[in-house]
């Protein structure tokens, strides 16, 4: 890894968490280089196009994590029930039990999402054909499976929504057994989730 291409790497998740706090119009070189403790020299040596790049390369490296994390399991496991498990345990941990917000949701509400619209819709897009891909498997007709992960998706938003504005750390884990109940038999919500290895971000 080159030396830029490593500065990016270092300063991602830190602007990540910025963008998260304050919003895209919200987030100012000063808050970036206040959280990131790197001039705003070398902000823009490793982000030529300034925020949107910034926000661009956020926005690419959530992709890349959940890609590998959530939907290449969801496609490929051959148990669907373990996947479909792994993918809600995954999602309690990456939220932090409802107390992280979701970026790209942030980003799909303000008016910067359609400079985003292509990521936001391949976001939201890739999970429900991933998890619709999982709940074929599991038994479900096409027609039922895509209607199921859509449900699924839009209850986990709201949940993280939810949880945020109540500042309750158990509401998001109760949505996910209430929604554990609903995509998966019901010996299999009862077991406690579990993640299946994988190499993420």
């Amino acid at each position: 890894m080159g030396e830029k291409a490593a500065v990016r790497s270092r300063l991602l998740p830190v602007l990540g968490e910025v963008f998260r706090s304050y919003g895209y119009e919200g987030t100012s070189v000063a808050r970036m280089t206040a959280a990131t403790g790197a001039g705003k020299g070398s902000l823009y040596n490793a982000f030529p196009g300034g925020k949107e790049e910034m926000a661009q390369a956020v926005l690419a490296s959530i992709d890349r994590w959940f890609e590998t994390a959530i939907f290449l399991p969801l496609r490929d496991e051959p148990s669907a029930p373990q996947a479909i498990r792994h993918m809600l345990a995954q999602v309690e941990t990456y939220f932090q039990s409802g107390q992280r917000i979701c970026l790209v949701g942030l980003f799909a509400l303000g008016d910067e999402r359609d400079r985003f619209a292509i990521r936001i819709r391949h976001y939201f897009a890739g999970w429900q054909s991933a998890l619709t891909q999982a709940l074929v498997r599991a038994g479900h007709s096409h027609t039922a499976a895509s209607t199921l992960a859509e449900e699924a998706i839009a209850s986990i938003q709201g949940a993280l929504v939810q949880a945020r504005a109540m500042q309750d750390t158990t509401l998001f884990p109760r949505a996910l057994s209430r929604l554990a109940a609903r995509l998966l038999p019901v010996s299999l919500s009862e077991q406690p989730v579990t993640t299946l290895s994988h190499k993420g971000e």
